[in-house]
């Protein structure tokens, strides 16, 4: 009997996976409510008394949720989705079932920020409990003192919780007047007592002893009390986040955003102290002077030439403070950005505004250019960009000169920049004439051959493709091409994976001269020292494809490939499974079987081998 019951459960096993990656139970629980709602519509009784199977299904899956995370107590993602089945079904029950799992959370994993804002979150957007939240976000930053997102959302809570106070006096009927009271007053008093929380520190101290500055010009006594008070937890929440966080620049900009999109009082004083607090911090980063820049510009697409000039002097003074090519990329990056026609919505021209002068954009850029030359700041890169911007404007001429002497000079193994100015050189060509003549292949060989020699096979990569193609129908430099890759390959030796030189070179052989030139070109290749397993597989792959096709030889061919790269590569069991293969499909069963014996025997790991199906 019990060899039946194991029978019967091993041939559900199957099933039980297939429900499970559907998520079972709960498909089953939104199925009986649809039906259940279907029925009521039919009956039209619309209020049906709750029986057992009502909170049977419910049951059934917490129970599975329970067990689940008290198995896998590190799954994160597994404790979420308990928690937002309970907060969909977030009535009198379920709300007791998810406060016991959070308590559950926070206590197993208490240095994970997203559990403390989860938590939050849900006692103060569902569960109304202010108090709750802030005790919950504050024991989180003892927690996690380093967490952005826990700052931030901590900040947001506490003014979301302060416009919903001011929101309620409004609709209550008071008026602007009202609400600029007298910070001497016994309602100021009487408010800052009912809402004393607002000022508890993160230390628990209370912070009501003090009291908000006026400035010049305003009424004595006369404040808006709540863009008051909001500006000083924004201060407050800020002086602790930078004391937990001193080098987190990110986290600066994201206060800054708040503070920008918060009507405060004094909001001015407020950016000026994050701005200052940013440079002293960060004026030997690139990025904070990006930053800066863009922060001027606020939206580029609507930049008008007075905000695109403060963003330039931003850049300038970045560069005198960091004279860096990252600094030089970043300016550049900007100033294209500002003449894309995306953004520019199909202006001729950009300008902005220096010194009460309009300067164009486009001859800016240039400008940079030269800056970053004379800075001794230039990169691979930004020389790719600045003959790339000169290809863009039409200053073909002016392009070829410069990379050349760039190529010539300060990049002379530049893989790039020598990509980049062998295809202007092909283009330059292909305008003077339809067909290049003889001194023209040659000069583009000549470069071509001149870099290849110096620099490894796969950073060359794009290169040979490219030479490749633009002599394929040159018989004469595509031979003198392949044998300068044999040179290559004797230097630097073939690829195990990735590109291979070696194969490519074959492909193109057997598309323009057939099988034969073939065999005997990738005979060559495999003569040379440390071939590599990839032209290996490429040759085994055109032999066994002929032999498939009934070529006689293919299959001794594939084999004496075979042999020969085990000679090298024993220790490889795909190698090894691939010979096997071949065997099973092609030879015999005696063959298939010896090659499997032999695996077994070589390998040092025989467990990765497949076992013998013979």
């Amino acid at each position: 009997m019990a060899d039946v019951v194991q029978f019967k459960l091993e041939r559900m096993l199957n099933e039980l996976d297939d429900l499970e990656r559907r998520d079972y139970e709960k498909q089953l629980d939104a199925l009986r409510l649809l039906r259940k709602k279907s029925i009521s519509r039919k009956t039209g009784s619309k209020n049906s008394k709750k029986s057992v199977s009502d909170y049977a299904g419910v049951a059934r899956i917490l129970d599975i949720y329970r067990l689940a995370t008290n198995r896998f107590k590190g799954d994160i993602e597994l404790w979420f989705q308990y928690l937002e089945f309970c907060r969909a079904r977030g009535h009198g029950r379920m709300k007791k079932e998810l406060r016991k799992v959070l308590a559950q959370l926070v206590r197993f994993h208490p240095k994970v920020p997203s559990v403390w804002i989860y938590a939050a979150a849900w006692e103060f957007d569902s569960n109304l409990n202010v108090a709750a939240a802030r005790a919950l976000m504050q024991n989180g930053l003892r927690a996690c003192p380093a967490s952005e997102d826990l700052w931030v959302e901590y900040l947001r809570m506490e003014l979301t919780y302060l416009n919903k106070l001011k929101a309620r006096k409004v609709a209550l009927g008071e008026d602007e007047v009202t609400l600029a009271i007298d910070h001497k007053s016994a309602d100021e008093k009487q408010w800052r007592n009912e809402n004393k929380e607002l000022f508890m520190a993160l230390n628990e101290s209370g912070d009501d002893d003090k009291k908000p500055s006026l400035q010049d010009g305003e009424s004595e006594g006369k404040l808006d009390v709540f863009r008051q008070q909001s500006l000083n937890i924004l201060n407050t929440i800020y002086s602790s986040a930078i004391e937990a966080l001193p080098t987190a620049f990110s986290l600066r900009t994201r206060f800054l955003e708040i503070l920008e999109a918060t009507e405060l009082a004094h909001s001015e004083d407020m950016r000026k102290k994050i701005l200052t607090d940013m440079k002293s911090g960060f004026s030997k980063e690139p990025l904070y002077w990006d930053w800066l820049a863009r922060f001027e510009v606020a939206d580029l697409k609507r930049a008008n030439p007075e905000k695109l000039g403060k963003a330039v002097q931003v850049y300038d003074e970045g560069l005198k403070f960091v004279p860096s090519a990252m600094m030089v990329e970043l300016y550049v990056k900007f100033l294209m950005d500002a003449v894309s026609d995306d953004n520019r919505n199909g202006e001729d021209a950009v300008h902005f505004d220096s010194d009460g002068h309009a300067i164009d954009v486009v001859s800016h850029l240039q400008t940079v250019f030269d800056k970053a030359v004379g800075m001794g700041c230039i990169t691979e890169d930004l020389a790719c960009q600045h003959v790339s911007f000169l290809l863009h404007l039409g200053k073909l001429s002016d392009a070829k000169m410069l990379i050349e002497k760039l190529c010539s000079g300060k990049f002379p193994d530049a893989v790039q920049l020598w990509t980049l100015r062998l295809s202007l050189e092909m283009r330059c060509i292909e305008d003077k004439s339809l067909s290049p003549s003889k001194g023209d292949l040659q000069y583009i060989f000549d470069l071509l051959r001149n870099i290849v020699m110096k620099v490894g096979v796969s950073e060359a990569e794009n290169l040979w493709i490219m030479g490749l193609k633009y002599f394929a129908n040159q018989r004469r430099h595509f031979d003198k091409l392949v044998e300068t890759s044999i040179l290559v390959l004797a230097k630097y030796g073939g690829s195990d994976s990735g590109f291979s030189l070696s194969s490519t070179i074959l492909n193109f052989i057997l598309q323009r001269d057939g099988v034969e030139s073939a065999r005997k070109m990738y005979k060559r290749f495999l003569a040379l020292p440390h071939p590599g397993l990839a032209i290996f597989r490429n040759c085994i792959e055109l032999e066994s494809n002929l032999a498939s096709t009934g070529d006689k030889t293919g299959l001794a061919n594939a084999r004496k490939l075979y042999e020969s790269a085990l000679a090298t590569y024993d220790q490889d069991a795909s190698l090894w499974q691939d010979y096997h293969s071949m065997e099973v499909k092609m030879g015999s069963s005696e063959t298939a079987a010896a090659v499997h014996w032999r695996a077994m025997k070589a390998l040092k790991n025989s467990s990765a081998l497949l076992p013998n199906t013979n």
